[in-house]
């Protein structure tokens, strides 16, 4: 299990990564391989980043009633 600041040091370190993708798509040609794979490693940071906030903002409640 990981603590509290290591999670929070990943997401900031992820965050780095989204921004560095984000200026360099934005330098891309639109409608290339190089701008879809860009795009593409998008996603699974933003994803990775969802799922660390889950992580220290675990929900309360029951997914069962």
């Amino acid at each position: 299990m990981r603590t509290e600041n290591q999670v929070k040091s990943k997401m900031n370190e992820l965050l780095m990564q989204k921004k560095s993708l984000l200026s360099r798509i934005e330098s891309a040609e639109p409608d290339t391989p190089v701008h879809a794979s860009l795009s593409a490693q998008l996603l699974r940071i933003e994803d990775m980043l969802t799922m660390l906030e889950w992580v220290l903002n675990e929900p309360t409640g029951s997914y069962h009633m």
